[in-house]
């Protein structure tokens, strides 16, 4: 049999390939112009190197239009993320990032669904001292955006926490070993004085070459039976295979992704699928040579059509599979069984091994803040001052104070009772599941509210699920102000994707265990719609349920929307 000829797809390289290549490995020209005082913005090429480095230019959306009549230049500020594998921090870590909100940010923290933190409000001269004071603690921002390989996820499942320990010390390994080589964060940032002369191309960037990737990659590591990170809707996805208590290796599944644009067919979330197993020692080895295929064939000419998912698809998934092999020089074994049983965090205490506790935390919508009547940051604050643990961030935006001991737990009890700190009991299991992604007024490609309208949102679906007798029911609920994907609606057992103020894409049918995509159910509709919809499935899914049966599956038994049985027919 002749192996099929792999190549890219034709075409002129998109701007972005123009702006890196001519970037000198990502430097630009953003160490003079971060210096520029006359503006708080910068151009729009050194923005797209910008996340490389970890930070996207901003501006804040409420107040574009006064600004403008008053002949201004737009509210600029700067969103600043930190690459924190597998969202392991320290206490001394977590009040440095309190600190830096409060003194250089919005005063808020926001916990992504890459387990990390990210900081809004950041101006253009505060950028360097914010990110040097993030270096002190062992921290940093690079590659936490860009066409790089992001920050790596591992579950922060705690009631199996020495497979976690190893799974997540893998998770580090691959976001350290796999960082760009250039020294340009250095530079811009932390003052490294360039080495004269100029490296060979090869000793600069050994694997991304001088083009980096076509897009954004990404990597995260779940421990079955939790599918706590979404693991198919990364482009490397996973499965920690445990026997006996030890880790043995890996299921590898490559293609996912969850962003699309609204009405282009050629765009779709699509989830990863397994192609084979490898041993623990392997694993670095085969996400460089999967990063390499989607360095050499992925499309360099249109962005939207850019990511690995794309890629596989087009090449054809077993092609990609013998490519992999061929520069692995070997084969991946056979996939190993597994199961997921849910794809959301577990709350509350869990005692581990070592006589460890771990609490989890409902973060809503991953926005630490102190509010009027909830001093939620503040409380926070207190616990890292006593804490002697790590701090866990969740894929699903919320916090576990883990490795606690006996004799701190009291102690860390009464700081959650004191400042009133949610381990999700007291609230609907809906709210519980819920996740949005930051929208406006900060992001630049919202159509919609999000994050500062889930909650208003829930409210009132909540008056429908309590009549309904199913507020103890989980149901996976997702909201997005575009269809890029931040909060990984393509997910959601209930999701909505914004399309203009007020108005959003209602998606239904995702699998519970993150294993099915949902459907596009009804496009463009405001909250009186959306409720008038819910107001018919949710009672009947009440009555009509089977035993055990998830949201997502029966919307699906009883026809009142059509299985995505891949990304390809996500929107037939």
């Amino acid at each position: 049999m002749v192996k099929q000829v792999l190549k890219a797809p034709e075409g002129s390289p998109s701007d972005v390939e123009r702006i890196k290549e001519e970037s000198n490995y990502l430097r630009g020209t953003l160490k003079e112009v971060m210096l520029d005082r006359l503006s708080a913005g910068i151009p729009d090429d050194d923005n797209r190197l910008m996340k490389h480095h970890g930070s996207y230019l901003q501006d804040d959306r409420d107040l574009r239009n006064e600004r403008q009549k008053q002949k201004l230049e737009p509210a600029y500020q700067f969103m600043l993320r930190v690459r924190l594998p597998g969202g392991v921090a320290t206490p001394s870590q977590w009040l440095v990032m309190d600190e830096l909100a409060k003194k250089n940010g919005n005063g808020t923290l926001k916990i992504t669904t890459r387990q990390t933190f990210q900081m809004h409000g950041i101006l253009k001269w505060n950028m360097k001292n914010t990110i040097q004071e993030i270096h002190g603690t062992l921290l940093d921002t690079i590659a936490a955006c860009g066409d790089v390989n992001r920050n790596v996820l591992s579950t922060a499942n705690p009631y199996q926490s020495e497979v976690h320990t190893e799974v997540y010390n893998w998770a580090k390994k691959l976001s350290d070993d796999l960082l760009p080589r250039t020294r340009a964060y250095h530079e811009v940032w932390l003052d490294e004085e360039k080495v004269a002369g100029t490296p060979e191309i090869e000793e600069v960037e050994p694997m991304y070459g001088p083009l980096y990737l076509p897009r954004k990659f990404k990597i995260g590591i779940a421990v079955p039976p939790s599918n706590d990170i979404d693991v198919f809707s990364q482009d490397l996805g996973l499965i920690a295979i445990v026997e006996d208590g030890k880790l043995i290796g890996f299921n590898v599944a490559i293609g996912g992704g969850m962003g699309s644009s609204h009405g282009d067919k050629t765009t779709y979330p699509q989830l990863a699928k397994v192609i084979g197993f490898c041993k623990p020692e392997q694993v670095y080895e085969v996400a460089e040579k999967t990063i390499t295929i989607q360095r050499d064939y992925g499309n360099r000419s249109a962005r939207k059509n850019a990511r690995f998912k794309y890629t596989v698809d087009r090449l054809g998934l077993e092609n990609v599979k013998e490519e992999l092999e061929s520069r692995l020089g070997w084969s991946l074994g056979e996939a190993k069984p597994y199961h997921f049983d849910h794809n959301g965090d577990r709350y509350g205490w869990v005692k581990g091994v070592g006589g460890k506790w771990h609490l989890t935390l409902f973060i809503e919508n991953g926005r630490v803040a102190d509010f009027d009547d909830y001093k939620l940051m503040t409380g926070l604050r207190e616990i890292a001052k006593i804490h002697t643990g790590e701090f866990r961030l969740t894929t699903n935006q919320n916090l576990i104070i883990a490795n606690v001991t006996s004799q701190k737990k009291k102690k860390i009890n009464e700081l959650v009772e004191l400042y009133g700190l949610s381990d999700g009991k007291h609230i609907s299991a809906l709210r519980r599941s819920s996740m949005a992604c930051v929208a406006l007024p900060t992001c630049g490609l919202a159509m919609a509210e999000s994050e500062r309208y889930l909650p208003q949102l829930i409210d009132k679906i909540e008056e429908i699920v309590n009549e309904s007798g199913l507020r103890d029911k989980e149901i996976t609920i997702r909201m997005t102000g575009c269809p890029n994907g931040c909060a990984r609606p393509g997910l959601g057992e209930i999701a909505f994707m914004g399309k203009a103020p007020g108005k959003y894409n209602m998606y239904l049918g995702a699998a519970f265990d993150g294993s099915r995509l949902n459907k596009m159910y009804r496009e463009n509709i405001g909250e009186e719609e959306i409720l008038s919809e819910l107001r018919e499935i949710l009672p009947r899914y009440a009555k009509e349920r089977n035993e055990g049966e998830h949201f997502g599956d029966f919307v699906i038994r009883v026809g009142i929307i059509g299985e995505t049985t891949d990304g390809t027919n996500f929107h037939s």
